[in-house]
């Protein structure tokens, strides 16, 4: 069996078949939460992940600043190491996991390993959403490979879906729920009645938000995550000013229950669309129907609705983040790279075949919607005839109309739905009514989706 190499597994009748006798060496950077989550899914299906490879493979380096700490997984102290580089610089290492996140080191480890000749796996969003282009430009001047299924909805496929499953389709649109954090306040704004600062302390105190939970609840980690979701699907590498972000801190406990009484629940979405020769690239709040598919992923749980025009309508749901199902993808992304090494065939990514300047972004003013207005007005007579008129004189007409509470002469909320506008228009309403004297604060503004 001339370059085959038989090792007896756990059943001794179905011993593990190598195709290579080449062992695939690794050196991973990042100890933390994801990084600790790869060393137990590689001590815990070590053979498993080698039949699906067809080699052995060794973890050589783990690499982090702090290799004192007891993280609760054993592992030989001679491959802990503080020194990073000693990592990329290793000629034994083929594959190297970078798991440190930001853009600055990481960025650098990257771009050093790849000149290397090393293949890297990398979880970094932010990286690829931020510096795509030099990434990929490195990624084929060297003819090398980089993996990047952790960086979009943990644990959930959906990189491979778009690389790989759905690769004869035009992707018409995607509606991806892509943040736990935020769907998670939303979840128990919607369930529980709270505000969103509740909601918030309750992320918080669970570790699904940070300290800072800018980055989720003002959209910037979807929107790193869509950024690269459409730039799959497009075939060019977009960047972080193609794409529109709006976060949920203005959203209410009010606006949930006001939604719900015409049938939608809100989610923060991720939306890609592509037509008319222009794609729509944007992150807000959204308003669903209850009865679609998206509208019932709770928690902090992530969903990718993605429409082919060859295959229809697919979901893809699971975990978006947490230390197993994130080192579920990056193994994963381990496997398809240790066969290609095992293989000796080199696989460079070539997903990126089109020239961003080929491909038009539409403008968000251009972009056409429902919309749920917000209005906080004067409870007096020919208030809604104000607003009326100049949603018409703007060519705004009204669907549905919402007022609960009455109190005379104080200021109350009302809700307006509209049929199909554009964005501009609806804008330039608003900034008109928002003046008037029976208007009070800023009218809320959240797009709808049906």
């Amino acid at each position: 069996m001339n370059g085959v190499q038989v090792v007896g597994g756990s059943n001794p009748l179905a011993p593990t078949i190598f195709m290579s006798m080449k062992t695939i060496t690794i050196g991973l950077i990042g100890f933390g939460t994801i990084g600790k989550g790869v060393v137990k899914t590689l001590q815990a299906n070590k053979e498993l992940v080698e039949t699906r490879i067809g080699a052995p493979i060794q973890l050589k380096w783990v690499a982090d600043l702090d290799i004192t700490s007891d993280r609760g997984v054993k592992v030989d102290p001679s491959v802990l190491t503080t020194d990073a580089m000693q990592v990329v610089n290793d000629p034994d290492v083929d594959v190297v996991i970078e798991l440190i996140g930001g853009c600055g080191v990481a960025k650098h480890i990257i771009l050093s390993a790849l000149r290397n000749g090393k293949s890297v796996i990398t979880a970094n969003k932010a990286l690829l959403a931020e510096h795509g282009n030099e990434i990929f430009s490195a990624v084929q001047a060297v003819n090398g490979m980089i993996a990047y299924e952790a960086s979009v909805c943990g644990g959930i496929p959906v990189i491979k879906a778009l690389r790989e499953g759905l690769v004869a389709n035009n992707i018409q649109s995607m509606y991806g729920i892509i943040n736990g954090t935020a769907n998670y306040i939303l979840t128990k704004m919607t369930q529980d009645g709270i505000s969103y600062e509740e909601a918030l302390k309750q992320a918080q105190s669970l570790g699904y938000a940070e300290a800072d939970p800018t980055l989720d609840v003002e959209g910037i980690d979807a929107a790193h995550k869509l950024l690269i979701l459409g730039s799959l699907a497009t075939g060019a590498i977009f960047e972080m000013r193609d794409i529109y972000i709006e976060g949920i801190r203005n959203i209410t406990d009010k606006d949930i229950q006001y939604a719900a009484e015409f049938g939608y629940g809100v989610k923060l979405l991720g939306i890609y669309k592509q037509q008319a020769g222009s794609v729509e690239l944007r992150v807000h709040p959204t308003l669903l129907p209850e009865s679609h598919l998206l509208s019932s992923v709770m928690d902090a749980y992530n969903a990718v609705f993605i429409t082919g025009d060859i295959v229809g309508h697919t979901m893809y749901y699971g975990r978006g983040a947490g230390e197993l199902p994130t080192a579920s993808a990056v193994v994963a992304d381990l496997v398809d790279i240790g066969r290609s090494i095992a293989n000796g065939k080199g696989r460079h990514n070539n997903e990126f075949t089109r020239d961003r300047s080929s491909v038009v972004v539409r403008d968000m003013n251009a972009i056409e919607s429902r919309y749920y207005l917000r209005f906080s007005v004067i409870d007096i007579p020919g208030v809604l005839g104000q607003i009326t008129g100049v949603l018409g004189k703007y060519r705004i007409s009204i669907s549905d109309v919402y007022q609960k509470e009455r109190r005379k002469g104080e200021f109350v909320p009302l809700v307006m739905i509209t049929h199909h506008a554009k964005e501009q228009g609806v804008r330039a309403a608003l900034n008109e009514i928002d003046q008037l004297d029976v208007v009070k604060d800023k009218t809320l503004l959240i797009r709808m989706e049906d």
